[in-house]
């Protein structure tokens, strides 16, 4: 994180990479936010609001307090065991985490996209063979992918390519298990 001046306030400006694009995250006070976005616009510079960087996140894959993390979530179930501290004697959790690892997670993080515009949201169930595998986390429509997301903690057996169903608004929609991430950062 860098901190500068701007007309007198302090700015923080982070590149977390966290939307799987080269962009900048920039916290400003309300009193200057204004004239920052003004400033930064007339510069050139295209601003991104939260839904941009929503499906950005989605199409990376990247998981979202509150979403894909929570407190009913476990790291292994999203898939997030890389950033333990494998090599480490002890670790908050250790014993848990290594007795799930061993039986395997009841639920993974998993991608589902369907043919068409139709966005996937949030709290759509996802049924395979007629059998609820669970509710998706997160949908959007993916601008590049030209279709709609979604990921969900998923349980059962299933893999790339694995037809589901997903209910929306009292509607089903055809869709199909997919790998994660939806979209393949370019370098």
């Amino acid at each position: 994180m860098t901190r500068f001046d701007y007309h007198g306030v302090e700015l923080r400006v982070a590149g977390t990479g966290y939307t799987g694009e080269a962009g900048l995250e920039i916290a400003a006070p309300n009193e200057v936010a204004d004239q920052l976005l003004r400033d930064l616009v007339a510069a050139g510079i295209a601003p991104a609001g939260l839904g941009a960087r929503d499906t950005l996140r989605l199409e990376a894959a990247l998981p979202l307090y509150g979403h894909e993390l929570s407190l009913s979530s476990t790291t292994l179930e999203a898939r997030l065991g890389w950033v333990l501290g494998w090599d480490k004697e002890t670790f908050r959790g250790r014993d848990r985490v290594l007795e799930e690892q061993s039986r395997g997670p009841r639920r993974q993080l998993a991608g589902v996209w369907v043919e068409g515009r139709q966005p996937l949201r949030d709290g759509g169930e996802v049924f395979i063979n007629g059998s609820s595998v669970g509710p998706l986390t997160s949908g959007n429509f993916s601008p590049v992918l030209e279709r709609g997301i979604g990921m969900g903690l998923l349980a059962g057996e299933f893999d790339d390519a694995t037809p589901v169903s997903v209910t929306l608004r009292g509607r089903d929609i055809a869709g199909t298990i997919t790998t994660l991430p939806f979209v393949r950062k370019v370098k």
